[in-house]
């Protein structure tokens, strides 16, 4: 299987709320945004999101793979359920970018760098 199609299952394991399988996807311990931290943390983190924003998708818009790295810049149109990110949404509407950067090994996600558009949603709400 390409790193391509290792990445999209990994997004679709995220969709699907399959966040147990994701020992098929990401190391037992990892680096994310600059701090190690272990699977199940790094699996917690998605959870939270989804179990706050019920419609998250994660929604490929650009992908580029060279070698053991992935650059993805991710779309969400979603509802959070209170706030986001700092910001009060409270059920609104936003859309918005996720530029993620992965680094794999052995074709699992080692590393994760991730740069939110959280003033996007803030210029949509107005806040």
């Amino acid at each position: 299987m390409s790193l391509d199609e290792i990445y999209r299952a990994y997004l679709t394991c995220l969709d699907e709320r399959r966040f147990g399988d994701l020992d098929r996807y990401v190391h037992d311990t990892i680096t994310y945004n600059g701090a190690a931290m272990t699977r199940a943390r790094y699996a917690g983190l998605i959870a939270d999101d989804a179990a706050a924003i019920p419609d998250l998708m994660f929604v490929v818009d650009r992908l580029v793979v060279a070698g053991d790295d992935v650059a993805a810049r991710l779309w969400f149109d979603c509802t959070p359920r209170g706030g986001f990110r700092g910001v009060p949404v409270n059920g609104r509407r936003v859309a918005f970018a996720e530029h993620v950067f992965y680094r794999f090994a052995e074709g699992r996600i080692a590393e994760v760098w991730s740069v939110i558009d959280v003033e996007a949603v803030r210029e949509q709400l107005g806040a």
